[in-house]
């Protein structure tokens, strides 16, 4: 018989993120069509990969607006360049079934965050994102369900514009301008809002989080009765 879920348990389950995400869990998906992520597509980390773990929601870190990313402050948490802080978020984002990552989500302070990976998201194509800019949007807009890695279980329906137009510096200092359309333009638009000190949560009504807690809720017991029945 499994434990009976309180309060506390339930939130012990939704901070264990290796257990639960584990690239089974979609970060996004949305009311018409679910996009899942198949752990055959995932490039297997190995164990010498460093991996970060995810803050939890309630550290301040992740409600911090960031300061434009510079080189020099890369050697202050042990990276060589850009490319290998791109190669550490990257693994971290496989490694908890994520379409992005930013960096203060596993508790680094660079106005950077890693997307993409998935083979149905314009071929699996990964951008690394540092000092990002959105410069225009479209007028249209489409209601998608969204999820987060920092908030597991947690799926709230978010209207964004259907493109924007974008500009950063890649993993190699490179100047990007580019116009990002569907899910690429949802990603670009819900990383870049952890850049500036606020979180997905913060776009709905109290109403609305709250029902989407209750559902969490609900995922969560049965997500904890298949493990019990599967043991």
């Amino acid at each position: 018989m499994a434990d009976k879920l309180t309060p506390e348990k339930i939130e012990e389950i939704a901070k264990n993120f290796e257990s639960i995400q584990s690239g089974k869990v979609p970060i996004l998906k949305s009311e018409k069509e679910e996009i899942k992520i198949d752990p055959k597509y995932l490039k297997e980390v190995k164990p010498e990969k460093r991996l970060l773990p995810l803050i939890p929601p309630s550290d301040p870190r992740l409600l911090m607006q960031i300061a434009p990313f510079i080189d020099d402050t890369l050697k202050e948490f042990d990276f060589k360049d850009r490319a290998d802080l791109s190669m550490v978020m990257y693994d971290s984002m496989v490694k908890y079934g994520g379409l992005g990552l930013s960096a203060n989500q596993i508790g680094l302070p660079y106005r950077m965050f890693v997307m993409g990976g998935h083979p149905e998201i314009e071929d699996g194509k990964v951008r690394s994102v540092f000092n990002p800019l959105i410069n225009d949007v479209s007028q249209e807009t489409v209601n998608f369900k969204e999820g987060c890695l920092s908030f597991p279980f947690l799926f709230l329906s978010i209207n964004r514009p259907k493109w924007c137009s974008v500009r950063y510096t890649d993993e190699h200092g490179k100047e990007i301008e580019e116009t990002l359309h569907g899910m690429s333009a949802r990603i670009f638009q819900h990383e870049n809002e952890h850049m500036n000190g606020y979180v997905f949560t913060d776009l709905v009504s109290k109403l609305k989080l709250d029902r989407a807690k209750i559902a969490r809720t609900k995922m969560i017991k049965n997500f904890t009765r298949d493990r019990t029945i599967k043991k």
